[in-house]
């Protein structure tokens, strides 16, 4: 779950990043349904922020939903193709990383392994900040989370 930032920021980046809508207002501006949104929660595709039990949304979030929904009802492809298609895809080219960012990023570096494998490695000195908002380390990191408690259930 992402960290709330108390403090107030007049960046364009921080005002798109701060969870302000609740799902109801999200659904609308999205136009899909409040159950769509926890389906896609549940699913790993999206992580709001939850404030005593209410999610919140930032307009990144908004954004990464109609682009879930596009593809979904505009592309056909179904939720499991989507997850897969995010899996194959490098987080630095779907956020768009600069050569600066890339440089210093352990999963560019060693293409051989996935950004969430990568992100335990990474160096104190690396911004892991926009990891825990790319969908690419949440779907994945979410497998390798369940993949975890699997085993640990078997013994």
């Amino acid at each position: 779950m992402r960290k709330i930032n108390r403090k107030t920021s007049n960046t364009t980046s921080d005002k798109k990043d701060r969870p302000v809508y609740p799902i109801g207002i999200v659904a609308e501006m999205v136009g899909i349904t409040e159950q769509t949104i926890r389906l896609y929660e549940k699913r790993g595709l999206i992580h709001p922020v939850r404030r005593n039990k209410h999610r919140y949304f930032s307009e990144n979030d908004v954004s990464w939903l109609i682009c879930i929904r596009d593809a979904i009802h505009k592309d056909k492809i179904s939720i499991e193709g989507l997850i897969k298609l995010l899996n194959y895809a490098p987080c630095w080219e779907i956020r768009e990383c600069t050569e600066e960012v890339r440089k210093d990023c352990t999963a560019f570096i060693n293409k051989n392994k996935n950004c969430w494998e990568a992100k335990q490695q990474l160096c104190a000195n690396a911004n892991t900040e926009g990891c825990s908002s790319c969908p690419i380390y949440i779907v994945g990191n979410k497998r390798e989370w369940k993949k975890q408690n699997s085993k640990r259930g078997e013994k």
